[in-house]
C-alpha cells in the first residue's frame, strides 16, 4: 500500500484547531465535468487547484501545513491524496525557503502554487520575491521566467489582532514583475487562480479570509450570510479562466463610483444602500495590472469617486488609485476624492470594528462626496 493511502480523516483533523476548519466544507470538486454548483471561496479555490494538477503535471502545491493537513482553511484539502506526496506535501516553517524552492522549481519548468498560511508571515519571504521572482525574465533576458503562485489569506474582520488581520497588498504592488491578484467571491477565486497558475511571471494571490465561507458586509452584529445564496457562488465544476486585469462591475449607479477589491467590495455594497446613494461599486479583482480603462469610463460617468480598502491610509494602494484618478479624471470630478481605509496603527484585537472599514463609513464617505465634499 502506498504511503499516501494510509491517511485516515482522524488523521487529518487531528491537532487543528476547530475554528479554523469548515466542518461543512464539501469534498474537493473533480476536475472533469461541466455542471455547475454552490460552492464557498474554500471550495472554489480547491477545485482550481484540482483542475490545474489534474490537467498539468507540471503543477505543484505546497506551504505550512498545505499537505497533510489540507492547509490551515482547509484550501489544499484532499489534493494529497488525490495527486500524491510528491505534487501536494508541507514544507518547513521558512516562508524565504518555500518561496526560494518555488522559483527554482519555475525556472526548471514548473509550476508551483506555494501557501504562505497567513498574509503577516510574507515578510520574510519579501526579498525572494521582489529580489528573484520579479526579476527573473528581465534579468536573464527572456531566458527563463518564474511562473509561480503565492497564495495566502488576508485581511481582517476574524479577531486576529495584529499578526492575522494585515493587508499587505501595497508593498507588491510597488514592485515591477509582480502580478497582484485579490478576488471577492467564489466564481472569481477560481477562474483568477487557474489564470495565475497559467501566468508565466509570478502572480501574488491575497485570499480574504473573512469571505472564504461567505460574503461579509460589514454589519458584523447581524447574522452572516452564506454563499450558496449568492449568484457568484454558482460555479462550474471544470475549468474555465477569469483574465487577470480586468474588473467586474458589481452594482450600476450614476452617482458616485465606489472602487473596492477582497471583503470590501461587499462592505462598499452595503454602505451604498446604507446611504440610499445611487452608486457605482466596481471590483477591481486585480491589483496588478489594473483595469484603469472601467475606473475612468466610471468616474467620469459619476463625477465622484469613493475609494475603499482594508490596509492603513497611508501609502496604501488608495493612493495610487486616487492619484490615477485624479490624473485620468480632473475635469469630471464634482468633489474631491474620498478614501475609506484601516487606521495608521497595528491592526488591533479589542478594537477591531473601530478599525474595519465598515459599512457606516462608506456610507458617510459617499453621503460627503454627494454633497461636495463638505
Amino acid at each position: 500500500m502506498s504511503e499516501q493511502t494510509t491517511f485516515i480523516e482522524a488523521d487529518r483533523t487531528d491537532g487543528v484547531e476547530p475554528d479554523m476548519v469548515d466542518q461543512n466544507a464539501a469534498p474537493a470538486s473533480e476536475a472533469t465535468g461541466a455542471g455547475v454548483v454552490p460552492m464557498n471561496m474554500i471550495q472554489a479555490l480547491n477545485s482550481a487547484l484540482d483542475v490545474k494538477m489534474a490537467e498539468d503535471p507540471n503543477v505543484l502545491s505546497f506551504g505550512e501545513d498545505a499537505g497533510y493537513f489540507g492547509g490551515v482553511f482547509r484550501v489544499t484539502d484532499k489534493l494529497q491524496q488525490k495527486h500524491g506526496l510528491t505534487r501536494s506535501f508541507d514544507a518547513p516553517i521558512s516562508e524565504c525557503g518555500i518561496v526560494a524552492a518555488a522559483i527554482g522549481m519555475g525556472a526548471y519548468g514548473l509550476r508551483p502554487v506555494v501557501e504562505i498560511q497567513f498574509a503577516d508571515y510574507i515578510y520574510p519571504a519579501y526579498d525572494q520575491i521582489v529580489s528573484e521572482a520579479a526579476k527573473m525574465r528581465y534579468r536573464s533576458g527572456g531566458q527563463f521566467t518564474s511562473p509561480i503562485v503565492v497564495r495566502s489569506p488576508y485581511g481582517g474582520g476574524i479577531f486576529g489582532g495584529q499578526t492575522h488581520s494585515q493587508s499587505p497588498e501595497s508593498l507588491f504592488t510597488h514592485i515591477a514583475g509582480l502580478k497582484v491578484v485579490i478576488p471577492s467571491n467564489p466564481y472569481d477565486a477560481k477562474g483568477l487562480l487557474i489564470a495565475a497558475v497559467e501566468d508565466d511571471d509570478p502572480v501574488v494571490f491575497f485570499e480574504p479570509k473573512r469571505l472564504y465561507n461567505g460574503p461579509f458586509d460589514g454589519w458584523h452584529e447581524k447574522p452572516v450570510s452564506p454563499w450558496k445564496a449568492q449568484e457568484l457562488a454558482q460555479v462550474p465544476t471544470g475549468k474555465y479562466v477569469e483574465p487577470i486585469g480586468k474588473a467586474r462591475v458589481m452594482r450600476e449607479g450614476n452617482d458616485v463610483t465606489i472602487l473596492a477589491y477582497g471583503t470590501m467590495v461587499w462592505v462598499a455594497l452595503a454602505g451604498a444602500e446604507h446611504a440610499g446613494v445611487d452608486a457605482e461599486v466596481i471590483d477591481l479583482r486585480s491589483l496588478v495590472p489594473l483595469d484603469i480603462e472601467a475606473i475612468e469610463a466610471s468616474v467620469k460617468k459619476t463625477g465622484r469617486c469613493v475609494i475603499v480598502h482594508e490596509a492603513p491610509k497611508t501609502s496604501g494602494f488608495g493612493g495610487e488609485l486616487s492619484a490615477l484618478v485624479q490624473e485620468r479624471c480632473f475635469y469630471h470630478l464634482e468633489a474631491p476624492i474620498a478614501r475609506v481605509t484601516g487606521w495608521d496603527t497595528p491592526y488591533p484585537h479589542a478594537f477591531e470594528w473601530e478599525y474595519f472599514p465598515g459599512p457606516q463609513r462608506v456610507s458617510d464617505a459617499a453621503k460627503s462626496v454627494m454633497a461636495g465634499g463638505r
